[in-house]
């Protein structure tokens, strides 16, 4: 297992991270703390969960499994989603944010989370009011680090330059959705998150299953999986050459001798920018799969491949500007460079 920096913190992580959004829809009590004890025992260091999932079941079923672990385990939570039926039981206010730690500290039975992220965008919100309280809870000792979800480039830089400016603790991991058939990140929030050092989890490494191998090409639903029971599968997202991308990857699996889940995982894990992919699993075997991404790599031509048939068209303004550093490199000499 290799071990990564998140962005410019000295934190280090497993390069996957187990997700729990099975734990309680799917992996009851006893089979949560089966998949933790495998992970940990394969080398993951770093556990995501949320305290929306499952309702509270994750957190808890998470805080029970890790009692022999905590230590040496990164542990990281969100909040945001609505948790109560007040009008204060959701979004990014300080009344929340402060009420959502405490109860997810008691659910998890811990004293303090490593990464505590915003999970959503909350329009409603200053930027500098969820900031300001975040800060606060890393001077509390409750929270190491501060992270965000899903945000837009424009407002990740924004919160960015509010840390900034003000000294306050700044977001030190992002956390998009990122796979071989959405690849949108690439075009404006990777290179922020280069440009200003942050580290990138992403969930949905597998699309929801669409890459384990157990989709063929035009398929977007399977019995027994989340596209059947409707959660969890992200298909409204995925790119138009999707099925392209999907047969390419099975011949590339066949080929390797690994499974389409291994080569999807270890895809991400080749790209620049990453620091982990977020696998969730209802059971040991599709877990233990999914670690084994971690034993090879991906190079040379099946990695060329993979990025030559997911990669999508360039947008404005990038579809102009692209080019333009190679013609400015060719341009004509000046005479003092003759």
């Amino acid at each position: 297992m290799e071990y990564r920096q998140m962005g410019r913190s000295g934190l280090k992580v497993s390069e996957i991270c187990l997700g729990t959004m099975t734990f309680g829809n799917g992996a009851d009590e006893a089979e949560s703390k089966r998949l933790v004890d495998l992970a940990i025992d394969r080398g993951v260091n770093f556990i995501d969960t949320a305290n929306s999932y499952a309702g509270n079941l994750s957190e808890e079923y998470l805080g029970k499994a890790l009692k022999n672990h905590r230590r040496g385990t990164v542990v990281a939570t969100k909040f945001y989603n609505p948790k109560g039926p007040g009008p204060n039981d959701s979004g990014m206010s300080r009344v929340h944010i402060m009420q959502a730690i405490e109860d997810s500290l008691q659910r998890l039975d811990m004293d303090y989370v490593d990464i505590y992220y915003i999970h959503h965008v909350d329009k409603q919100t200053p930027l500098e009011e969820m900031l300001r309280a975040m800060d606060d809870l890393v001077h509390q000792g409750k929270v190491r680090y501060i992270a965000c979800s899903n945000y837009q480039a424009w407002r990740l830089m924004e919160a960015l330059w509010i840390s900034d400016h003000n000294g306050l603790a700044r977001f030190e991991c992002f956390q998009p959705q990122y796979s071989l058939v959405v690849r949108d990140i690439e075009q404006e929030l990777i290179p922020v998150c280069q440009l200003k050092g942050l580290g990138v989890v992403v969930w949905s490494p597998l699309a929801g299953g669409f890459l384990s191998g157990k989709y063929k090409p035009g398929e977007r639903t399977h019995t027994g999986s989340r596209s059947e029971e409707g959660w969890g599968y992200p298909a409204r997202y995925f790119a138009a050459n999707a099925d392209e991308t999907l047969s390419e990857l099975l011949k590339i699996a066949d080929e390797l001798g690994h499974s389409p889940a291994q080569v999807a995982l270890r895809w991400i894990l080749e790209q620049p920018a990453i620091t982990s992919a977020i696998v969730g699993a209802r059971t040991l075997t599709h877990l233990e799969d999914n670690i084994q991404a971690a034993d090879f790599r991906l190079e040379g031509e099946h990695l060329q491949r993979l990025n030559d048939i997911s990669h999508l068209p360039d947008r404005y303004p990038e579809a102009m500007e692209k080019d333009r550093d190679e013609q400015r490199a060719e341009a004509v000499q000046m005479p003092g460079n003759q």
